[in-house]
This record gives C-alpha cells, sequence and structure tokens, in this order.
C-alpha cells in the first residue's frame, strides 16, 4: 500500500501530456525516487525503425562520462596468457571448455560475455542460451577481442550496451538517483549522441520518435525530442 502511494504521488506531478526539457524532466525523476534502495535511471527511446530489417539494426556500445552506477559481471572465454590477463584486469568469470558447461547447465553468472576470436567456435555453440540474453559476444561491439584487458576494464568502468527491440525500442540505464543532475544530463546527452550516431541506413523520415526517462519504480517522464536532439 505504502509503494502504492508513493507511485500516485510521483505520478501526481508528472504531466502525462506535456514533453518536458532535460532538466526538468531528470528534477521530477529524481524526486519520484522514493524507494529504499537507490533506484536506476532509465532512458527510452522509440526510433522510427523495423528491426527485423538488417538495414535498420541499431546496436552499440558506449562508455557514459559518469559510469552507470551499477558494477557488471563479467565473464571472459579465453586460454593461457589471455585467460590471466582478464583475471588481473577484473574479469569475475574466466574459462574455456569449463566456463561452457557451466553455461549450458544454466550458471551464466555473468552481465557481459568477452571472448578472444580463437574461442568463438566454443563460445558459437552456446548461441541459443547466450543469444536470447543479449550476451553473445561480437566484433562489432569490441566483445570479441584480443584486447582482453581493455574490454573488461571498460565493462568494468560504466559501459553500457544498448540495442533495439522488435518495436524499434532503444533502453539502458543510464545512472543512478543518486547522481547530482549535472552528471545524469551528460550521461543522457552521450547516450542520445551515441543513438543517433548510430542511425541505420535503412532508417527512413523521423528517427528519434520519443524519448522518456524513469527510476526504477517512478512513473515515466516524456522529454522534448526537439530540444534534446539539439542541445
Amino acid at each position: 500500500m505504502a509503494k502504492n502511494k508513493r507511485l500516485a504521488a510521483a505520478r501526481a506531478n508528472v504531466d502525462s501530456t506535456k514533453a518536458y526539457g532535460l532538466d526538468d524532466a531528470i528534477s521530477l525523476v529524481k524526486q519520484g525516487a522514493k524507494a529504499k534502495f537507490d533506484e536506476t535511471v532509465e532512458i527510452s527511446m522509440n526510433l522510427g525503425i523495423d528491426p527485423r530489417h538488417a538495414d535498420q539494426m541499431v546496436r552499440g556500445l558506449l562508455s557514459l562520462p559518469n559510469g552507470t552506477g551499477k558494477t557488471l559481471r563479467v565473464g571472459v572465454f579465453a586460454r593461457g596468457p589471455k585467460a590471466e590477463e582478464a583475471k588481473a584486469a577484473g574479469a569475475d568469470v574466466v574459462g574455456a571448455e569449463d566456463l561452457a558447461e557451466k553455461v549450458q547447465a544454466g550458471e551464466i553468472e555473468f552481465d557481459r560475455c568477452i571472448a578472444t576470436p580463437d574461442m568463438m567456435a566454443l563460445v558459437g555453440r552456446l548461441g541459443k542460451i547466450l543469444g536470447p540474453r543479449g550476451l553473445m559476444p561480437n566484433p562489432k561491439l569490441g566483445t570479441v577481442t584480443m584486447d582482453v584487458k581493455g574490454a573488461v576494464t571498460a565493462a568494468k568502468s560504466g559501459q553500457v550496451e544498448y540495442r533495439a527491440e522488435k518495436a524499434g525500442i532503444v533502453h539502458a540505464g543510464i545512472g543512478k538517483a543518486s547522481f547530482d543532475e549535472a552528471k545524469l544530463a551528460e550521461n543522457i546527452r552521450a547516450f542520445v549522441d551515441a543513438v543517433q550516431k548510430a542511425r541505420p541506413t535503412g532508417a527512413k523520415g523521423t528517427y528519434i520518435k520519443k524519448v522518456s526517462l524513469s527510476s526504477t519504480m517512478g512513473p515515466g517522464v516524456h522529454l522534448d525530442v526537439a530540444a534534446l536532439v539539439a542541445s
């Protein structure tokens, strides 16, 4: 009941028919984050694309200026010196066939998966498990690489992955409610800029249709897209 009252109070402060400027939207989201834990601030972008077509897919990795406030668990498929490099860089789980067996058994103890190129024959067999979870290593995203140290360090330092879903919506956590407004604004602008630059060749007409912010337990706040894109 208390949770419902909190949400109702937060919604009362937000005009669902209005598109807010970035600073006002961030302020409303922070005000609405009243849970007992540090809520994640999430961005959702409705894009004018159809991801079912290869030339309209939007996907990428971005290191946010101020991090996400969340520490990712990183799994690395590697052998020998590269496995040791991964461990030294702070990877949470490192292995080869032994790690593949854990994944097949449902023991997926990581939020980001990195692999050296020589491991992809092994990792490819896990596609049906890792793919639907968005964990399949991809050379275009820098998660299939010989620079294991760089990939692990980037993942641990606040790198965020984004990918358009079937309806053409991209969403990601871009900070915590405890972040100050300037840091959240900087992260949001960096994320929007990255998605803009990732506009696929097949996208026609209006690319960024709607953008909204919310906290984990709070109401959504619509942003003024024209002002956001121009800033």
